[in-house]
């Protein structure tokens, strides 16, 4: 027993070895880079290959091959990746969506390129590099771990490389050279990988798709690390090895062994997926995947009937075979739940193939009877059953994308897809034995079954298209341009993310089923992780929130590899993503001068007595722009205040006062009566009215930002919110808006307790919200921003709580149908008002709202807040201009070190 635990020690240590050598060069490539290279087990196999070329093909000696592949292939490709792919993502700042496609892409295209190099055939005769010997290979990972600790923690290139990783702007203005540093990072990481490659490739079959994957897998070890620690990676791909070994003594018997064989083969698949799944997420990859994409373009719709006409020539051309042409309407379904979720909703997702796959098992499951607990059904039944049954799973990985944006986002959805590739598709007791798929009656012709595709891709086109510019594609839309902004408009976040992953899971099952129905049997390898990420990479290049981009996705993978070698549709797919990062970055350009609706504008009389809409009307007779408004009925007058109010200057004068009883409306005019007489109002029995914060505390790591703070936003008045930087008011504009919960103390709205409530559920209540930076959706048009709003606060019929809004700001001109992307400062900050105004709010919290504006429209801006104050509208501004609060503030707050002066 006990020389069997020695055994089974060294050879998972072996493999354990190989492991740490792809946790070292991953996170000395994210340290040097801020790069996840998802690439990493590519270069591998590839170095891997090359060495075989030389020693098996070519006959050079080991150790001078391996001189060649190690110190100079491997290297040159990290240099090149480095020069051609990655720089240019990375100047002037990181772009972390661009540099995750490109990776996946160069992925794509080396597994690509070796497949037409080498073939698709599995080799076992690598040459061996290091002896037979694991405490060889453990001292190779131990000096080379130690030497990088050496480098990075007492040398000025460690010093340099640690301030490129923390801020490479800073760095380089600095001295230190960020590309240098950059370069010898990829140049390091590409010979790790290929050392991994060539001590890995004697132990598995050498092939494009298996070596690459496999080191695909062990970047659990580096997510294990937090993309930082050399020892942590080190120690948990040694532990997972010598465990994985262990695992191969178990031996229960009756149907779990085929459970306990699977996990011992596959221990790293389940760290990967407890790391991606329950360890926090790594990377900062703010932004969306979907907004790196290329711009989205109208399709003309002449370009329809020419994509119909196209897909209906196989009918007519190929007799009643039309042979490999029924698996292209049955990707391009497949490929249509990617604009769901990613271009629609912005949401990374590498494991569609595994939905896909289970779609197509579940469908020759149900068909033959096999599958637990249902009897056996007829073909249409059976794929109707699949795709109901693979649509809760789709909240696998739509779960994790509540927390998780960007990198840890990718990890997330790649580690669902390679656990049930390797633990059901891999599995005997899951595909052994599969019956061939009998398609229903009068399809067993490929002609009459095309014709059936093609009708279905018709029905999940229209469902898509349909989605897409409704209420919940647009609430999509807003989720991917702007998440913060969506729930601020108050789109549910959360529930809309599982809505898309659901969806996108569906249509995956489906044309999972389609193309097994196709091909009349289930292939395991036809969804295995590496096609779902040449998947994402081909809509992602085409276009992902463009309806066409499936249908020449499907038809360039099936048309290039049916017509070609095997791997052309990987180069030329993983070519187009690699170098996705070359295209200029479109930067949003101030609109031209004359071009932008005037602030002021007047294109129709105001109606009598409406104080919005006279707050807004220009200066007549040419006076001054800049000059002081003139008051507006029914707001607090310039002079004096009331009695029994402190002045407007008294810092705690919100705070401890109330606002004074509203007078008799005119015309046009709505009074701020009761709360429970206000739409989205709670019910609450306290006195007091309003947004109002008791006792607010908010500490991190130790240090107190608010303590115990009292602030009150109470109806038809302006507070205003001032402090130095760093004062807290920041954090505490997030505890009233939903988005940050405090440690302490309540938040209450008309006296009923919201500290609990989230922000989307705030913003449906009635308290509306503009961020410091501005939050709109650029993709979506300027009234569909403001609709946004409308909508998610349950307005019916929407555009009735649009369209005066759009009048109120001047947005109701041409402007209205342009894009957010590339209108000037001062047009978007009445966009994100408008928005916030279109969900009728009783209260108004706004975060630097003159941030960018001329003094003309910082002074509409200042007619505008007191207007609504004498609507009725309770206002809160967190500002730094001193002009703006001193011209519309009934209260002025100033927060000092966490807490309201007095």
């Amino acid at each position: 027993m006990g020389s069997l635990t020695y055994d089974l020690t060294l050879a998972g240590l072996a493999v354990g070895s190989a492991a740490a050598l792809t946790g070292i060069g991953l996170v000395v490539t994210h340290r040097a880079t801020g790069v996840l290279n998802l690439a990493h087990g590519a270069v591998a196999m590839i170095c891997a290959y090359v060495l075989r070329q030389f020693v098996v093909a070519w006959g050079w000696p080991v150790p001078a091959a391996a001189a060649v592949t190690l110190l100079v292939v491997a290297p040159g490709m990290g240099l090149l990746l480095d020069r051609a792919v990655f720089r240019p993502l990375s100047t002037p700042a990181p772009d972390p969506a661009r540099t995750l496609v490109a990776s996946i892409g160069v992925f794509v295209l080396l597994v690509g390129a070796a497949a037409l190099l080498w073939g698709t055939g599995a080799r076992s005769d690598a040459p061996v590099l290091l002896p037979d010997d694991p405490w060889i290979q453990l001292a190779a990972v131990l000096l080379l771990g130690c030497a990088v600790g050496a480098v990075t923690r007492w040398t000025r290139f460690g010093r340099g490389l640690r301030a490129v990783v923390d801020n490479r702007e800073l760095a380089a203005l600095g001295g230190v050279d960020a590309d240098r540093t950059a370069a010898a990072g990829w140049a390091f990481g590409a010979f790790t990988a290929g050392l991994t490659g060539v001590l890995l490739a004697p132990l598995v079959r050498l092939d494009p798709y298996g070596l690459p994957l496999l080191v695909l897998e062990v970047i659990a070890v580096a997510v294990i690390a937090r993309m930082r620690s050399l020892p942590v990676a080190a120690g948990a791909a040694l532990a997972i090895g010598v465990a994985q070994a262990q695992m191969a003594r178990l031996h229960p018997g009756g149907d779990a062994e085929s459970v306990v064989q699977s996990l011992g083969a596959n221990l790293f698949v389940v760290a990967l997926l407890v790391a991606a799944l329950v360890l926090p997420g790594v990377g900062g990859a703010g932004g969306s995947v979907a907004r790196a994409a290329a711009p989205p373009v109208r399709i003309p719709w002449p370009a329809w009937p020419v994509a119909a006409v196209l897909f209906l020539l196989p009918l007519g051309f190929a007799g009643s075979d039309p042979g490999t042409a029924v698996q292209v309407p049955a990707l391009a379904v497949v490929l249509l739940s990617l604009v769901v979720v990613t271009g629609r909703g912005g949401q990374i997702s590498l494991g569609q193939a595994a939905f896909a796959g289970l779609g197509g098992l579940f469908t020759v499951l149900l068909a033959a009877g096999r599958f637990p607990g249902l009897p056996a059904l007829p073909v249409p039944a059976a794929l109707a059953v699949a795709v109901l049954c693979v649509t809760p799973l789709g909240l696998l990985t739509g779960w994790p994308a509540i927390r998780r944006h960007g990198l840890a986002l990718a990890l997330a959805t790649l580690a669902v897809g390679v656990g049930v590739s390797r633990f059901v598709f891999e599995q005997p007791y899951a595909t052994a034995g599969l019956p061939v798929v009998a398609r229903p009656p009068g399809l067993d012709g490929d002609r009459a079954y095309y014709a059936v595709e093609l009708a279905v891709l018709a029905g999940a086109l229209a469902a898509v298209a349909a989605l897409r510019r409704g209420r919940t594609g647009r609430a999509l839309a807003a989720m991917r341009d702007h998440e913060a902004g969506a729930q601020a408009a108050g789109v549910a976040v959360p529930a809309l993310k599982l809505l898309a992953f659901a969806a996108g899971a569906a249509l995956a099952a489906l044309g999972g089923g389609l193309l097994v129905l196709g091909v009349r049997a289930f292939d395991p390898a036809a969804f295995d992780p590496v096609r779902g990420l040449l998947w994402f990479a081909a809509v992602f290049v085409l276009g992902a929130d463009n309806l066409m981009a499936p249908l020449l996705a499907a038809a360039l993978l099936v048309g290039l590899d049916a017509g070609t070698e095997p791997g052309v549709a990987a180069v030329v797919v993983g070519l187009l993503a690699a170098l996705s990062g070359l295209r200029r970055r479109t930067a949003r350009t101030p609109a031209a001068a004359g071009t932008a609706p005037p602030w002021l504008p007047a294109p129709e009389p105001p109606a009598a007595g409406d104080a919005r809409t006279e707050a807004l009307r220009a200066p007549e007779g040419g006076a001054d722009p800049a000059a002081p408004a003139a008051p507006v009925r029914g707001a607090a007058p310039p002079g004096p205040p009331p009695p029994g109010d402190a002045p407007p200057t008294s810092r705690a004068a919100s705070a401890r006062g109330k606002a004074a009883p509203p007078g008799p409306a005119g015309p046009g005019e709505r009074t701020a009566g009761p709360a429970h007489a206000r739409p989205g109002r709670l019910a609450g029995g306290a006195d007091e009215r309003g947004l109002v914060a008791r006792g607010v505390r908010v500490a991190y790591q130790g240090f107190v930002v608010l303590d115990g703070v009292d602030i009150a936003v109470p109806p038809g008045r302006v507070t205003a919110l001032v402090g130095d930087n760093g004062a807290g008011k920041s954090t505490l504009f997030h505890c009233l808006c939903g988005t940050l919960r405090p440690d302490a103390g309540r938040i209450r709205l008309d006296g009923a307790d919201i500290t609990r409530r989230s922000a989307h559920a705030r913003t449906r209540l009635g308290v509306a919200r503009t961020f410091q930076e501005l939050a709109v959706f650029p993709s979506l048009t300027v009234e569909e921003n403001v609709l946004v709003g409308a909508e998610q606060a349950g307005h019916r019929p929407a555009a009735s709580a649009v369209e005066p809004v759009l009048r109120l700001l001047g947005l109701d001109g041409p402007v209205r149908r342009r894009r957010a992307a590339g209108l000037s400062t001062g047009v978007l900050r009445r966009v994100e008002l408008g928005r916030a105004l279109a969900g009728r709010p009783h209260t108004l919290l706004l975060d630097e709202p003159a941030a960018g504006l001329d003094t003309a429209e910082t002074e509409a801006l200042a007619r505008v807040l007191r207007a609504l104050a004498a609507d009725g509208t309770a206002v809160l501004v967190v500002e730094h201009d001193p002009d703006l609060v001193a011209r519309v503030a009934d209260g002025v707050l100033v927060l000092e070190g966490g807490r309201i002066g007095r």
